[in-house]
């Protein structure tokens, strides 16, 4: 699942920094997707924690 197998003839560095690339994108892609998440359902969940309903 990290990406290394589709590099199998390249060298050890090779591989190694396309799985940082792999890790730093999924990364990137969780952050802005957890954030979008946050931004549109935060705002009802504090709501309804701080009024109870």
């Amino acid at each position: 699942m990290t990406g290394a197998g589709l590099l199998a003839g390249a060298s050890p560095s090779v591989q190694a920094l396309a799985v940082i690339g792999i890790v730093l994108l999924e990364a990137i892609a969780l952050y802005v997707g957890y954030g979008a998440v946050e931004k549109t359902v935060g705002p009802a969940v504090l709501d309804r924690l701080a009024n109870g309903r």
